[in-house]
C-alpha cells in the first residue's frame, strides 16, 4: 500500500532575523488553512457502473465545501465515500485515497465505525429516533460508543451548538417527533455533534425544510464552521453561494471544477460550470 504523503509545513525563520520573522508571519496570515481532508484519484460505483471518476480535491480545515451538480452526477456518492458509508451498499466499490489529517481512511487497519465518529453525517430528511426523547436522541451516540462524561452537560452543549436549546430546554423528555421538521433536523445535527466529529457531512440538509427553517440551518452552518470542517451537498445554488467557502461542481461522475465559491459563481474557468451556474442546464 502506498504510504500517505506528509502534509507540507511552513518553516519558522530563525528568531535572530527579526524582519524575516515578521515577513514570515505576514505570509502565513495570507495563506489558506491547511487541508483537513484530501481526496486523491477517487473512483466509485456499483457493480459495473462507475459513478465517480478520478476525483481530486482538498478541503481546508474549518471551512465549508459545497458540492453542486445535476441529479445523478455523483454528489451523494462522493459524500458517502468520505466516511465509507458507500461501502455498506451491496455491490458498491471505491478506489483511491482519502486522507484525514494525513491518515489514509481506506487503510486496512481503519475501523469504519470509529472513522464515522471522526466524520459525522447529517442526512437529507430529519431522522430522529422515533421512540426516544429529545434528550436521548442527542445522547444516543454517547451511549452507543461508550463515551464517558456528564451526558447532561454534553446534551445541553450540543443543543446550544445546534441553536435548539432555548426552544426545547423545558421539554427534553418529550418525544423527538413532537418537534417541527426544522427542529428535528437541528436535533439530528446536535446528535452528530455529540460524539465530537472533526468533519461534518451534510446531504441536502435543508431540502425538506421551509424557508424559515432553512435560514436557521444556514445560520447554524456559519457558526459551526468555527469548530468543524463541513462538506454539504446541495441542489440549491443560492444556498451554496450563501454558506460555502469553496464549491465543487460535479457533472456525470466527473469533478469539473473546484475553487473559491465567489469565483465559481462569478468567473468559472470551465464552460460547463458557467452553463450550470447560469441555468443553461440542470
Amino acid at each position: 500500500m502506498e504510504t500517505a504523503r506528509p502534509m507540507s509545513m511552513l518553516v519558522r525563520p530563525p528568531e535572530a532575523a527579526a524582519p524575516a520573522a515578521v515577513a514570515g508571519e505576514a505570509v502565513r496570515s495570507t495563506l489558506a488553512p491547511a487541508p483537513k481532508l484530501v481526496v486523491e484519484h477517487l473512483a466509485a460505483g456499483f457493480g459495473r457502473a462507475t459513478v465517480l471518476r478520478d476525483v481530486d480535491l482538498a478541503v481546508p480545515e474549518r471551512s465549508i465545501l459545497a458540492v453542486i451538480g445535476p441529479s445523478g452526477c455523483g454528489k451523494s456518492t462522493f459524500l458517502r465515500c468520505l466516511n465509507r458509508m458507500h461501502e455498506l451498499v451491496p455491490g458498491a466499490w471505491a478506489r483511491g485515497k482519502l486522507l484525514l489529517d494525513g491518515d489514509d481512511l481506506n487503510a486496512g487497519d481503519v475501523d469504519p465505525v470509529l472513522l464515522r465518529r471522526r466524520v459525522g453525517m447529517v442526512f437529507q430528511r430529519p431522522n430522529p429516533f422515533p421512540t426516544m426523547s429529545i434528550r436521548d436522541n442527542v445522547a444516543a451516540g454517547l451511549r452507543l460508543n461508550g463515551i464517558a462524561g456528564n451526558h447532561g452537560e454534553i446534551v445541553e452543549r450540543c443543543l446550544r451548538q445546534a441553536a435548539l436549546w432555548d426552544e426545547v430546554k423545558d421539554r427534553l423528555g418529550a418525544s423527538a417527533l413532537s418537534l417541527s421538521g426544522g427542529q428535528q433536523q437541528r436535533l439530528c445535527i446536535a446528535r452528530a455533534l455529540a460524539v465530537e466529529p472533526e468533519v461534518l457531512l451534510m446531504d441536502e440538509p435543508a431540502s425538506a425544510l421551509d424557508p424559515i427553517a432553512t435560514a436557521k440551518v444556514e445560520d447554524l452552518l456559519h457558526e459551526l464552521k468555527a469548530r468543524y470542517t463541513i462538506v454539504i451537498v446541495t441542489h440549491n445554488m443560492q444556498q451554496a453561494a450563501r454558506v460555502s467557502d469553496q464549491t465543487a461542481f460535479f457533472y456525470m461522475g466527473d469533478l469539473i471544477e473546484v475553487g473559491p465559491t465567489d469565483r465559481i459563481f462569478t468567473a468559472p474557468r470551465k464552460q460547463r460550470t458557467e452553463d450550470y451556474v447560469t441555468g443553461k442546464f440542470g
